[in-house]
């Protein structure tokens, strides 16, 4: 997640440097570095803020469709997506392990480039 993203979330979340550094169980220095591009955003920190820009979204806008019907995934790819066994398919992009475009990403990095470009995910940017 690029600084720039960071700041673009937390302004969409309505939240304050301090009301998200509470938020993420974190220092209001770590969220102006973060915002400044002095400090790289970790892995779940960058989670963290998708998820709470997913669960306001929810509140105001109808829920998404599954991952697996926007993607038409067959049921053998079914079978074998963590999104699919623990029925997250609205939240695909959170969970490691997803068989995305059909193939699991090594790492949350990759991950993230595959599924910023996904019209699952692609609401919430």
């Amino acid at each position: 997640m690029e600084s720039s993203d960071f700041f673009k979330i937390r302004k969409k979340l309505q939240k304050t440097q301090k009301e998200i550094a509470e938020l993420l169980g974190t220092s209001i220095k770590a969220i102006h570095s973060y915002e400044q591009g002095w400090r790289s955003i970790p892995p779940h920190v960058e989670r963290q803020m998708y998820f709470l820009v997913s669960r306001q979204r929810e509140l105001h806008e109808k829920p998404p469709k599954a991952c697996w019907t926007i993607k038409k995934c067959p049921p053998s790819r079914k079978r074998n997506c963590p999104a699919w066994e623990f029925r997250a398919g609205k939240m695909c992009w959170f969970i490691n392990g997803t068989i995305c475009e059909c193939n699991a990403r090594k790492n949350w990095k990759e991950k993230m480039v595959v599924c910023k470009q996904c019209e699952v995910m692609a609401p919430l940017l």
